[in-house]
């Protein structure tokens, strides 16, 4: 953005990453990513929207809200408490300039200014839909990706709008899944800027950095697709607990993205935005696993070439100009280092 425009008083870009207490190393991770892969890291901001820093959100604990069209318990401990945060970007820019939010899971593999710079054709939010078989605007949309014009959502009051949750005004599948929003206002991004599979790490059992601990998220209720599922499903809660018969998250199937994650994180302990007791604590309180260490040790020593991105990230990839260009591979050049680094060394 041009030193004139930032004196009218626009603010710069930003790209806001979402996080709570147990995922701010991937917050980390993923802020390592975007800076990482661009080559106009003057041109925007990146900043960290934490559940924290929100105490409304507290202020609810084991209230009942309505999701889905049921009670359900609000708990600031679910992994992805920090969801409602999805609306905020807007009143943190004071309803000016443009803003990308994304969860903690999102990792950049192309140069995100392509995205932020891009022609929203006057449109107040560019994302995904839910359906991977249909790209039908009027159906559910996926917000763990958006592009905002800020200055076209001041009717975005995060703490009014979760509150209504609990007093039945509002349902937070329809919320999270853009429903009140006025379709004329919303564009459709290409996959490539939210790969539900791979880029975005969406199917939450299979995280890297949780493989093997309990499984800690609140999975939706299927109402809309299998009734009786969701009937089964209550009945558990009612029993047992939200949790029970859950089990682990389990291993990562696909070793592109493990080794994407471990040499971002690598990355990270090169210049200090992660450190070894960031690590360790976070091993403690179960929010990462302890064979951590031993898989970043195992990466790093298993050759000396980075490792490449699946090929349909980088195949039938729109104009520059449009959607930016994936890179053919991640060049990270730490990843070809022949022995574990200090930290995993270091850490019991």
């Amino acid at each position: 953005m041009s030193k004139e425009v930032e004196k009218r008083g626009r603010p710069k870009h930003c790209v806001f990453i979402l996080a709570n207490h147990k995922n701010i190393l991937s917050a980390h991770i993923g802020e390592k990513s975007l800076r990482y892969f661009s080559t106009n890291n003057d041109k925007f901001d990146v900043k960290f929207i934490e559940t924290k820093d929100h105490p409304f959100l507290l202020a609810r604990e084991g209230e009942m809200l309505l999701r889905n069209g049921v009670q359900r318990k609000w708990h600031m401990n679910d992994l992805q408490s920090f969801t409602p945060l999805r609306f905020m970007p807007p009143e943190l820019m004071n309803y000016q300039g443009r803003a990308l939010v994304i969860d903690p899971d999102v990792f950049a593999a192309g140069d995100v200014w392509d995205l932020l710079s891009r022609d929203m054709e006057g449109k107040a939010i560019m994302c995904r839909p839910c359906s991977k078989i249909t790209r039908d605007i009027n159906g559910k949309l996926v917000s763990n990706v958006m592009l905002l014009d800020c200055a076209k959502l001041k009717h975005w009051k995060v703490e009014q709008q979760f509150n209504k949750m609990f007093d039945g005004q509002r349902d937070y599948k329809k919320w999270v899944t853009l429903m009140y929003e006025d379709r004329s206002t919303i564009s459709l991004l290409n996959n490539c800027w939210n790969d539900l599979d791979m880029l975005h790490r969406s199917k939450r059992w299979k995280q890297s950095w949780n493989t093997g601990l309990p499984i800690d998220f609140v999975r939706a209720d299927k109402l809309d697709t299998f009734p009786p599922l969701s009937w089964l499903s209550y009945s558990r809660r009612k029993t047992v607990g939200d949790d029970a018969f859950f089990g682990d998250y389990k291993t990562q199937s696909d070793k592109n993205q493990e080794d994407l994650f471990f040499a971002l994180l690598l990355e990270c302990f090169d210049d200090g935005t992660v450190t070894g007791d960031m690590v360790q604590n976070e091993i403690l309180l179960d929010h990462a696993r302890q064979a951590i260490i031993t898989s970043r040790s195992s990466n790093t020593r298993s050759g000396t070439k980075s490792p490449s991105l699946p090929s349909h990230w980088t195949s039938a990839s729109p104009p520059p100009s449009q959607e930016g260009r994936l890179r053919d591979s991640v060049p990270l050049q730490s990843v070809a280092r022949a022995t574990a680094p200090t930290w995993a060394r270091a850490i019991p």
